[in-house]
């Protein structure tokens, strides 16, 4: 062909140097813009093989080359895809924002099927070339028959040359002269490093190859660098539970197992294919390693993007392929589009759908790993009333009794004992007391010990009709005492009360006097309910003194059948006795406020002191 020079059609003013410099704001996209117009042209090639529309033989091996220079300071783009003409490299090229790709699909619509969807949007993609580059070469061969090869070149002006070219194989090669302030595309550990992060499961076998190797070192970039058939867009039943443990560890480079796994594949209303995983957690604050990485017809979109999935499950780990969302995505335009909030609720439906699969299934499995996610799956029901109506009857409690149960069960099987009331305990070793009193006695509670867990449960009051939760130590149950002993007089009533305030040293302190069935325990501290809940909605206000704000309802539980109670009432009218009675009393107040709660400082040092003097009163 004779040799033409023109100037690139613009059609907004001056938009060249935005596109050049501003078009991405991460330079070392240009490569996954290339390669993926690579791999568009052969999908292109391809479709037009399988309708008759291009001779191809049947064996061909298709590929994408990156080959690079760094004595040329060059990076090459090979393709063998559909190549093009000169006219369309004057229509797809010199016209900027002008899409092939869409052309592409106009003309072949009603042919398409989905395993054939066009990756790029040649037009402002390839423009992203100039980003890195003094100049750009294109050479390109098309399929049609008795086409000239076409040369293209472009100095990054509006002004370009094409002449004919020498090249002699169908397809395409893009040449980048790299300037000066991006040399360091040409390191062989940070092209391999881009291509598998952009590029990592592509659908057309990409390679990387140093121009300037030898022969015999070559051999070991005959091994592409991408997985060409991802594992989400395998059929779920055909996956294998070791592929998907697998892949989780190829691609986050996390070698602690998933607790399970979510394989996503949806036709309508929106394309959605994809792999979630429910990592396993060290802490419940771990959520922050979670990890979605999102790609449109296997080109990586972008990492970590949040919008897509639903608040309370920001700890999952995984991968999200919608070809409905745009290749330059925005989180501007994720917080509004209509298929991200589908997405979502797609996502939220499909958990939930999986935990009641696994509870139903494999319920000992589910017994074993739900108290990793249970903060989250929580928070999800204080989030959404949709998830919390489909998750509802298979949230899962631990209890003293050492299973697993729901809500339901422990209502139903404790009925009896102490309808619509659930005792919990939030500190195993601190309340270890009162468990054992509750277990010696025939009583069970649930433990709850998230931070979140005050939250949830006064949800769930609101949420089911009747059901009141009471800590273990903010109530005594009427199966823990012992109704048959006869009551103490008001004298003694009023010579208890009197003793312990003093020992206390609050007069305002209320005092509470039963007989419980376990004799070895002469008094516990009851907490209210409502006072716990709002010292423990107090302490979210970080640099604030709480102390005084809200005021604590503590009561002291006397037992009439402790020895040491009996004692006290035999002997509180002996004169002789008075200083004994003292110390005793101050001793009984202070352990059942241990069993309640850490003493400070000063008062763990006069329990110290009163209990030497106590031991050396018995030598």
């Amino acid at each position: 062909m004779n040799k033409e020079n023109g100037n690139i059609s613009i059609h907004t003013e001056n938009i060249f140097p935005i596109i050049k410099k501003w078009l991405y704001s991460d330079r070392d996209i240009f490569i996954r813009e290339l390669i993926s117009n690579g791999c568009d042209a052969i999908s292109k090639l391809k479709r037009l093989a399988s309708i008759g529309e291009a001779e191809i033989p049947e064996e061909t091996s298709y590929f994408v080359k990156v080959v690079f220079n760094k004595d040329k300071k060059t990076i090459k783009f090979i393709d063998n895809g559909i190549g093009m003409t000169a006219e369309e490299v004057k229509k797809y090229i010199t016209q900027v924002a002008f899409s092939g790709a869409e052309d592409f699909i106009a003309k072949y619509k009603d042919k398409m099927d989905e395993a054939n969807q066009i990756i790029g949007h040649f037009g402002l993609g390839f423009y992203s070339a100039f980003m890195v580059s003094d100049s750009v070469e294109i050479d390109t061969l098309s399929f049609k028959k008795d086409e000239e090869a076409v040369k293209w070149v472009c100095s990054g002006g509006t002004e370009y040359e094409m002449t004919s070219s020498d090249k002699g194989e169908r397809g395409t090669t893009i040449t980048l002269n790299v300037n000066e302030e991006s040399v360091e595309f040409l390191n062989e550990y940070k092209l391999r490093e881009i291509i598998k992060k952009h590029c990592a499961f592509l659908p057309i076998e990409i390679f990387l190859e140093d121009e300037n190797a030898k022969e015999e070192d070559k051999e070991g970039e005959k091994k592409p660098l991408n997985d060409i058939h991802p594992l989400w867009n395998k059929d779920p039943k055909e996956c294998t539970d070791e592929e998907y443990k697998e892949f989780y560890r190829n691609v986050f480079q996390d070698f602690n197992e998933p607790l399970f796994w979510i394989h996503l594949n949806v036709d309508y209303p929106f394309n959605l294919k994809g792999i979630l995983y429910f990592p396993k957690l060290n802490h419940e604050l771990n959520a922050i390693e979670g990890q979605i990485k999102l790609f449109n017809n296997q080109v990586f979109v972008a990492d970590n993007i949040k919008e897509v999935i639903p608040e309370f499950l920001l700890l999952l780990k995984g991968t999200i392929d919608c070809a409905d969302l745009p290749l330059n995505v925005s989180r501007s335009f994720l917080q509004n589009d209509k298929n991200v909030i589908k997405i979502a609720k797609h996502i939220s439906k499909k958990v939930a759908d999986k935990l009641k699969e696994l509870y139903t299934k494999e319920r000992e499995k589910y017994n074993n790993f739900f108290s990793d996610i249970d903060v989250f799956i929580k928070y999800g029901c204080l989030r959404e009333d949709d998830f919390y109506d489909k998750v509802k009857d298979i949230i899962i409690f631990k209890t003293t009794s050492g299973d697993s149960i729901t809500l339901k069960d422990y209502l139903e099987r404790n009925k009896e004992k102490h309808e619509n009331k659930v005792f919990y305990v939030d500190d195993e070793r601190q309340q270890a007391q009162y468990i054992r009193m509750f277990k010696e006695n025939g009583l069970e509670a649930i433990i709850l010990a998230s931070k979140i867990d005050t939250h949830f449960i006064s949800f769930l009051e609101m949420k089911e009709s009747g059901v009141k939760f009471n800590r273990i130590d903010s109530d005594i149950s009427d199966t823990l005492k012992d109704n048959d002993v006869a009551d103490i007089n008001e004298e003694e009533k009023e010579a208890l009360q009197s003793i312990f305030k003093d020992a206390s040293k609050n007069d305002k302190l209320k005092i509470q006097i039963e007989s419980l069935k376990t004799e070895d325990i002469p008094a516990m501290i009851l907490l209210s309910e409502e006072s716990r809940r709002m010292q423990a909605m107090s302490s979210m206000f970080q640099g604030m003194d709480t102390a005084n704000m809200f005021q604590t309802e503590e009561t002291l539980v006397l037992n009439r059948k402790s020895s040491l109670v009996k004692a006290i009432l035999d002997r509180y009218k002996d004169s002789d006795k008075k200083e004994d009675i003292k110390l005793i009393s101050e001793h009984i107040y202070d352990l059942a406020l241990l069993s309640h709660k850490q003493l400070d400082s000063e008062a763990m040092a006069k329990f110290i002191a009163r209990n030497n003097i106590i031991l050396s009163r018995l030598l």
